[in-house]
């Protein structure tokens, strides 16, 4: 038995996998893969069509925002965000939380003045930052809602007139948000949405356009928005297994039902690490994230022999990053309470063991 605590591309549900391969021989009984069907047949428009639909209803997306299927990663949204944004002469206000909320701000200042209202790097990125002003001329606010490396997250928004622009990679889907306090919303697909090579947008359409500077048609969130996201050829094969994600998250009752079963998996994880003896959490409690949860060892020398005792009883990926060390238990929307409790009986049993 494994127990996938994957970081990077996660877990996802067992009949989206077994759908995905169904589709990979014979895709809705056309008699072609999904891996070859053209992206512009029929069949796989409705596959679009009811993609944009589910990630509107799941987030209750509302009028006057685009939903957009890209591809290029969170990373690449670390330029396209600016280059639509940030017109020259203006300053775009950023959070600095984390490992990628600094590498955004620093493609950020490729295009534009750069404000770091706050950060936490000079903690090792254990706390979000709070009680910071956003100057009222900036251009956006940009922050990083999960910070996967650290294990922080932001779970409540400044209240600003300044467009919100939010990397939610790690904990789209996982939690209720209000997508109209948002200008824009992007997250790489690979951790609640489906597999990699799928990036998704939201964004309000007044935003569109304003920058000011000619940008190349790729680059632009207009020119996708315009062709509903088949200006060039998808991200096909991410896009239809999404689909069997986000139709698995609506029949398990949406993400209301799935943010409590998030909220029960990792506070029953963050308890067995504080009452354990021979484990810590670096972070502070108000910031942990849900999604990911590092912890470290009291005593540092125990750390190979638990990592060892770990994966020989089927734990997966739970080593730390390797900026950081320690461990990272990702315990995404697909990893059910049952392979948390694997890894809760594990550590009491090492501490038994290490008494």
């Amino acid at each position: 038995m494994k127990y996938n605590f994957g970081a990077g591309p996660c877990i996802l549900p067992q009949e989206v996998f077994k759908q995905a391969s169904e589709a990979v021989l014979n895709f809705n009984n056309t008699g072609l893969s999904i891996l070859e069907i053209s992206h512009r047949a029929p069949e796989f428009e409705a596959v679009v069509d009811e993609t944009l639909s589910l990630i509107k209803e799941l987030l209750n997306v509302p009028e006057g925002y685009s939903v957009l299927l890209l591809q290029g990663g969170a990373s690449l949204q670390f330029t396209m965000v600016p280059m639509n944004l940030l017109a020259e002469g203006q300053t775009a206000a950023y959070l600095d939380s984390g490992a990628w909320s600094s590498k955004a701000l620093k493609e950020a200042k490729l295009f534009g003045n750069v404000n770091v209202v706050a950060s936490s790097k000079d903690a090792n990125y254990t706390f979000v930052p709070k009680n910071f002003e956003i100057p009222a001329d900036a251009a956006y606010f940009h922050c990083t809602s999960n910070n996967t490396i650290f294990g922080t997250e932001l779970f409540t928004f400044p209240k600003t007139s300044v467009p919100i622009v939010s990397d939610m990679s790690s904990d789209i889907f996982s939690r209720e948000i209000n997508v109209a306090d948002f200008g824009v919303i992007y997250a790489g697909a690979q951790k609640n949405m489906g597999p990699a090579g799928l990036t998704l947008v939201i964004v309000k359409d007044e935003l569109m356009g304003k920058s000011g500077r000619k940008l190349p048609s790729m680059l632009d969130y207009k020119v996708h928005a315009d062709n509903k996201s088949l200006y060039n050829t998808p991200a096909v094969f991410s896009i239809y297994a999404s689909l069997l994600n986000l139709r698995w998250l609506k029949a398990k009752g949406g993400v209301s039902a799935i943010e409590k079963e998030n909220i029960e998996k990792s506070n029953a994880l963050y308890a067995e690490i504080d009452r354990n003896p021979l484990f810590k959490g670096p972070c502070n409690k108000e910031d942990r994230s849900r999604m990911n949860v590092c912890f470290v060892m009291e005593n540092p020398e125990l750390e190979k022999p638990f990592l060892k005792f770990a994966q020989e009883r089927g734990m997966v990926g739970i080593k730390g990053h390797r900026s950081v060390g320690g461990f990272r238990a990702s315990i995404y929307n697909a990893l059910p309470l049952s392979s948390v409790q694997a890894l809760i009986d594990t550590m009491k049993e090492f501490a038994e063991n290490n008494a």
